[in-house]
């Protein structure tokens, strides 16, 4: 029974891994992103306690999971429940890269165009990972990583990435 926590920048690789291991081991995947948001322009975070019935029903419903995003609040909410972690510590120049080469994601945008006309903010978003203070910044990510009692792996880079899964 596999239960894993994949975290790191945005345009790390998050979603492929976790799509790749929901295939390979039949794990449900839940992508933090689609019930951290309100519906709303601009986004709002969706109250903590909302996004954590959510994660909590998501585990009550499945044996086996795969979770993903930046969040380390949200993240926190799966970890006792969680049997290992993947840490995705690529850099920002990898990150970028993975951004401008990234394929339409329907589930978050309604055309490649709209996804496309976010990209020179995710961009800037990606580039500020090191600065940032919040949740979802390196800092928070590290602590995350070190005080997690577990199985626990970093990956560096897409080579890495292509590998694991």
């Amino acid at each position: 029974m596999k239960k894993l926590l994949i975290f790191g920048n945005s345009a790390s690789g998050k979603s492929t891994l976790a799509k790749q291991l929901a295939k390979t081991e039949n794990l449900a995947h839940l992508d933090l992103d689609l019930l951290a948001w309100q519906a709303t322009n601009p986004p709002i975070r969706m109250p903590l306690a909302e996004s954590a019935l959510a994660i909590e029903q998501f585990m009550h419903q499945h044996n086996s999971w795969v979770i993903e995003g930046c969040y380390s609040d949200l993240l926190g909410i799966a970890q006792a429940n969680s049997s290992a972690i993947i840490f995705m510590n690529l850099s920002i120049d990898d990150c970028i890269a993975n951004a401008n080469n990234r394929a339409w994601e329907p589930h978050k945008y309604e055309s490649k165009s709209a996804q496309d006309a976010n990209l020179t903010m995710l961009i800037e978003w990606i580039s500020q990972y090191e600065l940032r203070e919040d949740t979802f910044s390196k800092a928070a990510h590290v602590e995350f990583y070190q005080s997690y009692i577990g199985e626990k792996k970093i990956l560096n880079s897409n080579a890495e990435l292509v590998s694991i899964g």
